[in-house]
């Protein structure tokens, strides 16, 4: 008899073990690859052709940052790297996706917990019962729920950390955009400074021919208004750095107190960008490679709700010792105790609450495609028209280059007519103003072939700093 009740004990442990043993047996659908989520996206869109408006040959380089060769702007990329607000926004959902992802590894899991119960005396009275209990419970992963549940936390955690990536990079980016804009209004500056002083010259001069009388009050007077008229670009052009400088000391998280000093002159433009192919930026840039993870974990989400619809069984167990001062217990029962169990839950019915989370889900996912096909296609319409803006800006360039030579040896000429009494005052005014726009006009040019250089590098996904040292 009794070995006959040891085998009916030993019966139903059998039949746990063989459930547990089972516990993942079914294994989960991998998410579509990333060159399956291109197509699904993007079609057959053409990624292999080289870029439409031209671009250098060869495979995207890193370290952009150190072919400006100004140590100054390393330093304030660092900085801002360190102090900027949104990065420490960036680094906090970083955490926030890392412990969402052991929540849904633990869920995976036996969880343990311990209950005790008791009191003390007062008086006549006393606690029923005293004792501690030690509870376990262990859902069996038969479906794949919690598996993929795990599965999409994790790749919800790859693209928060590609996007925090991507956020360093654009934070160098800006900050160097910033700082050639600084450093650009501050040449600005000098130079209204110049027009204005040529301007105090004029006035000067005409002062002086009307002294001698080969000059009229009508050019002093012209050339006061137009001296007026310059110091007003002045005090603009004050403002504009002024401001260019604030906005680069919130990048830096500073006080925008527009303290910082800008560096005198724009730094040369660095030689040719090797440009890649569309699908090795598509590959390369951790804002798409975030989007891509989105269509994965979308994908796992699905999959977890579909495994919901399941049977689901979890494993349950105890051991504890109980006693009390009131209560008689029965008369076979032994501390210390212990006990085994299962539940079994089968969602036969919902309402079709189940089915429409996972329609909701799937929607989600297709959304997910969606996103990444309108980023995938903004990024590739950002390279093209980088690519075809450096080209027109370096034609501008070498243009306006010529045209200042050409605009200075005409006022060298019309100042010097104008001495002699040949013209009036209002021929060299307007080649002044011609030779000076120019001026202005290529300064403009250099400091966009900077900004858009810059654009150029976070556009095709190329990494500020070598790729080799880890970021911090």
């Amino acid at each position: 008899m009794a070995r006959f009740a040891k085998r009916r004990l030993l019966r139903p442990r059998g039949g746990l073990v063989a459930l547990a043993l089972l516990s993942g047996c079914v294994a989960i659908q991998p998410p579509p690859k990333p060159e399956q989520i291109r197509t699904d996206a993007l079609g057959n869109t053409d990624l292999a052709t080289p870029w439409r408006a031209g671009g250098a040959p060869g495979t995207v380089q890193d370290n952009w940052l150190a072919t400006f060769r100004d140590p100054q702007l390393d330093a304030l990329v660092a900085e801002a790297l360190q102090k900027n607000p949104d990065l420490r926004i960036a680094a906090a959902r970083v955490e926030q996706a890392t412990e969402q992802l052991r929540i849904a590894e633990a869920a995976r899991r036996p969880s343990v917990s311990i209950v005790g119960t008791g009191g003390i005396k007062l008086s006549d009275m006393t606690s029923a019962l005293t004792g501690i209990i030690g509870l376990v419970s262990w859902e069996l992963d038969l479906w794949g729920e919690l598996r993929y549940g795990a599965a999409a936390a994790s790749e919800s955690l790859v693209a928060t950390q590609a996007d925090a990536e991507f956020a360093r990079q654009s934070i160098a980016a800006t900050t160097a955009k910033a700082w050639f804009f600084a450093t650009q209004t501050l040449a600005e500056q000098r130079l209204a400074q110049d027009i204005v002083r040529a301007a105090e010259e004029l006035v000067r001069l005409s002062s002086d021919r009307q002294r001698v009388g080969s000059g009229s009050g009508t050019d002093v007077a012209i050339a006061t208004a137009n001296l007026g008229v310059q110091r007003d670009v002045l005090i603009q052009a004050g403002y504009a750095h002024q401001a260019s400088v604030r906005a680069l000391e919130l990048l830096l998280g500073r006080y925008p107190a527009a303290e910082l000093q800008a560096r005198p002159d724009l730094p040369p433009l660095p030689g040719p960008v090797p440009t890649g192919l569309p699908l090795q930026m598509l590959e390369r840039r951790p804002d798409l490679v975030a989007a891509e993870r989105r269509v994965a974990a979308a994908f796992n989400r699905v999959g977890q709700s579909k495994a919901a619809t399941l049977p689901n069984i979890r494993l349950t167990g105890n051991v504890g010792y109980l006693d009390s001062d009131v209560l008689q217990l029965r008369s076979d029962y032994q501390n210390p105790t212990a006990g085994a169990g299962l539940k079994f839950v089968y969602p036969l019915y919902t309402g079709g609450a189940l089915d429409a989370q996972t329609a909701l889900l799937t929607a989600q996912q297709r959304e997910a495609v969606a996103q990444y096909a309108r980023l995938a296609l903004r990024a590739i319409g950002d390279v093209e028209t980088v690519l075809a803006t450096g080209r027109m800006l370096a034609e501008r360039e070498q243009m306006l280059s010529a045209v200042i030579v050409d605009q200075a040896r005409a006022l060298d000429l019309t100042q010097t007519s104008y001495r002699v009494g040949k013209i009036d005052l209002r021929n060299v005014e307007q080649q002044q103003t011609s030779l000076d726009t120019a001026r202005m006009q290529l300064l403009r040019v250099r400091g966009e072939q900077l900004s858009q250089r810059v654009a150029l590098h976070l556009s095709l996904g190329g990494s500020f700093q070598d790729r080799a040292r880890p970021a911090p």
